[in-house]
């Protein structure tokens, strides 16, 4: 039996070449009903005919040509691309597979002429040619897709931890949601970093918005304490509420010589005496 890339297909190959305008086109037609305008139809043919000019060779060439490696490459880095503009697997891999269709049509409508049943044998391993093709575009696309993905989690996760300056000396961190080993560290080193910037002796840690507090969560917050004070600076934890307060009890869970309060409003209090900054209230005059 012939393999894909061998002699075998360079009636495949000689049918893309004397019919490339025709295939082309059906090519390119059948990929732009799918990307529904998201890119023109200027860089969509581009992008075709240099694939073409690639798979011509490699059907010519076989596996072991250079083309091969080159059309995989560009392959890769359409799929990349794709990803990033929000493409879905399957319009990815259009751009492959309408080419089987393309060619097959030209077949079909030349069965009368030269297209005999060498020809057809020669285009059904050419397709699975272009199905190994498709697999490792959308093995690409969706290795890229994750690590868009996992790019976009990092980066809601450093907007989701944001470090605020409260009062010349003092910065705060306000916590929502879940802490976890990720997110603690990413708070710690942006509170780290603020304190460096900032010059700041004092932080307030506020985990009002933080949903439940066990064990874990717990020591994340006393390694971010240690660290800041290595540093130079004291932390006060705000947003104890009953809840949380009942549960650290019930786990055990020890804050030593940290200071806590029950409202952010506390804690800015407190550090600000600790400031030297007095406080006086409305009423007074």
């Amino acid at each position: 039996m012939t393999q894909p890339g061998s002699a075998g297909q360079t009636r495949i190959a000689q049918l893309l070449t004397e019919h490339r305008d025709d295939v082309l086109g059906r090519w390119v037609a059948a990929v732009a009903g799918t990307v529904r305008g998201r890119i023109t139809e200027r860089e969509l043919r581009h992008e075709s005919e240099e694939l073409y000019g690639l798979l011509v060779r490699q059907a010519a060439d076989g596996p072991a040509g250079t083309a091969a490696d080159e059309l995989r490459s560009m392959l890769a880095d359409l799929s990349r691309s794709r990803a990033r503009q929000g493409f879905t697997p399957s319009e990815t891999a259009v751009s492959v597979f309408a080419l089987k269709q393309a060619l097959f049509s030209l077949l079909e409508e030349k069965a009368d002429v030269d297209a005999d049943a060498k020809t057809y044998r020669e285009f059904v391993l050419f397709s699975s040619v272009l199905d190994d093709l498709g697999l490792h575009t959308f093995e690409t696309f969706a290795a890229a897709r994750e690590q868009v993905i996992a790019d976009q989690a990092e980066s809601l996760l450093e907007l989701s931890t944001p470090v605020v300056k409260l009062w010349d000396g003092i910065v705060a961190v306000p916590l929502i949601g879940t802490l976890d080993s990720a997110r603690t560290q990413v708070v710690m080193e942006s509170l780290l970093q603020t304190l460096v910037d900032t010059g700041s002796r004092y932080a307030v840690i506020d985990i009002t918005g933080v949903a439940a507090v066990d064990t874990e969560v717990a020591q994340h917050l006393l390694k971010t304490v240690v660290a800041a004070r290595l540093m130079g600076a004291e932390c006060v934890i705000s947003g104890i509420r009953p809840q949380i307060a009942h549960t650290i009890v019930t786990l055990g869970i020890e804050f030593a010589d940290i200071v806590t309060k029950a409202t952010l409003a506390d804690a800015l209090a407190h550090v600000l005496r600790q400031s030297g900054v007095q406080i006086i209230s409305g009423g007074q005059a």
